[in-house]
């Protein structure tokens, strides 16, 4: 049985619950699984009078809601190949990608995205409108639930094409079929029912990310299986105060998310001043000296009134109280912040993995996890280390290939193994730690090879005014770096100081810039999913960084 007929079974055994909630402004709107079924059998009849034929690609261009997991779910149940693509990126961008998969037809969610797509692209295939597709909010009626039988799917059949980010040159369409998605999701199903005791009922989920990237798509997909509640945003701006009406079991983040909670935390709390403040500064610090292995007597009474005055309170205006756990991908998380939602008594739990990977390789195991790590590979899947630390993958989690580019599928899928690009390392315990990108190795004149991310990690940690922190240095003597947003010189300078007092010389940063620029994916210095697009930083900014190598300035 396919991902999809058991996802169909899972909605026919609870027509009547709700499984999609779409949070909106001026209120929500929700649907039962015989809603679902109904509605997924409407865009079905849709898709089939326009006479495409099995392996065609269908675009999917529009924010996340419920209507954009129905056409999902109808375009891989007719056996087409879904193309979903991120409705901020810019317009360019998306003809770029949709002309090297050529769709049969582009399926919009409004008419300001279809317009803006024609504009770049005059030439574009058959676009339709959601609007068109479900014509009346509940059409299809209940007869429509004797046409849900799925197309028939081989593990080795295509269900969806989705484009990398791109932080250096075009992005790759990534195929990944019904195979990969199928052992995903049992092994996400696995784990959650670990994570929730396995009790009886349905999970609450709380769903933000953009659905056309691969981890969000399958989280949603991982929620439709295991017969969840899963609370859909619409608005980033309404996050935080989604998550505390919503009061979810666990939700997915990224580090950024993450990082600007704690912050903002601290920020809070530094206004509201008095007892608070004092008992949350101690606190804070004990546990950090805890963490060190290093504590003084009166560690613990400090730890103790912030657990029953200060703690409970953040929790519950953070996230409510049902949380079991925040569940963060896309990036290592800080370990920092990790320990700092653990002191406040939320576990964060760790996945690591690619699109490439069907979104994950690693899982954090709830029962067990070490703190800065990303768990141990799924069941299923090996991991091992190549040349320069790099993680090799093999499994059946793992993509057939880069659509139409043969030879770059090549040059990452070799004897049975997937090269991650990412370097790594494996405790003794199992658990596996992601060091950085090999291709962001920055190497020095002297022969060094030094992976940036965890450097700028600790400098950004002890900026909280700075955006972002981009270390350059490639055939230079020594390392410099870019900081973006309001930090001060003096500041930047504390910190570059404190951070190379516990480094090599080769390692320690000698000369940096600031920017009040921002980096973005509109202005072409991130992703769409907000990594650093290292060259096109490097090329914006290559007057300042050739200044601060003529200067010498050191730190």
């Amino acid at each position: 049985m396919s991902f999809l007929d058991q996802i169909v079974s899972r909605l026919e055994a609870s027509a009547g619950q709700r499984f999609l909630t779409e949070l909106r402004e001026n209120g929500s709107v929700a649907v039962t699984g015989r809603d679902l079924l109904s509605s997924i059998a409407q865009a079905r009849r849709f898709l089939s009078a326009r006479g495409l034929r099995k392996g065609d690609r269908v675009a999917l261009l529009a924010g996340n809601g419920i209507r954009w997991m129905v056409m999902d779910l109808a375009i891989i149940a007719e056996g087409l190949i879904v193309v979903p693509l991120y409705s901020r990126q810019a317009p360019s961008e998306l003809v770029t990608m949709m002309k090297d998969c050529s769709p049969r037809l582009i399926c919009c969610g409004d008419a300001a995205l279809r317009d803006s797509l024609i504009q770049a692209w005059p030439e574009a295939p058959p676009q339709v409108l959601f609007d068109e597709i479900f014509p009346g909010e509940g059409a299809g009626g209940a007869e429509a639930l004797t046409l849900h039988a799925v197309h028939p799917h081989q593990d080795s059949d295509l269900v969806a094409i989705i484009y990398t980010s791109g932080t250096s040159g075009e992005p790759k369409g990534v195929m990944i079929s019904s195979g990969n998605v199928a052992h995903i999701l049992k092994c996400t199903s696995d784990r959650l029912d670990i994570l929730m005791n396995h009790r009886a009922g349905q999970d609450r989920v709380y769903q933000w990310a953009p659905l056309n990237f691969a981890a969000a798509w399958i989280t949603t997909l991982t929620g439709l299986l295991r017969g969840s509640s899963t609370f859909m945003n619409t608005d980033l701006n309404r996050i935080a105060k989604e998550i505390r009406e919503v009061q979810p079991d666990y939700f997915v983040n990224v580090p950024a998310l993450l990082e600007r909670v704690r912050r903002a935390v601290d920020e809070q709390i530094w206004k509201t001043g008095g007892v608070v403040r004092t008992v949350y500064a101690h606190a804070k610090a004990a546990y950090m000296r805890r963490q060190e292995g290093k504590r003084n007597l009166a560690d613990s009474a400090w730890l103790a009134m912030a657990n029953q005055l200060v703690f409970p309170t953040i929790r519950k205006k953070m996230i409510g109280s049902n949380v079991k756990a925040l569940i963060s991908g896309s990036a290592p998380l800080n370990l920092e912040t990790q320990l700092y939602f653990k002191m406040l008594g939320i576990p964060v739990l760790q996945v690591y993995g690619l699109t490439e990977t069907t979104a994950i390789c690693t899982m954090d195991d709830p029962r067990n996890y070490e703190v800065g790590r990303v768990g141990p590979a799924v069941p299923g899947i090996e991991m091992k280390l190549g040349e320069n630390d790099e993680i090799l993958v093999r499994g059946p989690n793992v993509f057939p290939g880069y659509w139409n580019r043969p030879e770059e599928s090549a040059k990452v899928l070799r004897e049975g193994w997937f090269h991650t690009g990412d370097q790594g390392e494996l405790s003794p315990a199992g658990n596996w730690k992601i060091s950085g990108r090999i291709k962001n190795l920055i190497i020095l004149n002297s022969g060094h090879n030094i992976a940036p991310e965890p450097i700028e990690d600790e400098l950004l940690n002890l900026l909280p005014n700075a955006q972002h922190v981009v270390l350059v240095g490639n055939g230079r003597s020594y390392l410099s770096a870019i900081v973006t947003g309001s930090a001060t010189g003096d500041e930047v300078q504390s910190a570059i100081s404190t951070v190379n007092s516990s480094l090599p010389h080769y390692k320690q940063v000698r000369s940096f810039r600031i920017t009040t620029e921002e980096f973005t994916a509109q202005n072409g210095l991130l992703t769409a999913n907000g990594k650093l697009k290292r060259d096109a930083i490097a090329g914006r900014f290559t007057d300042e960084i050739e200044e601060m190598y003529r200067a010498k300035k050191a730190v």
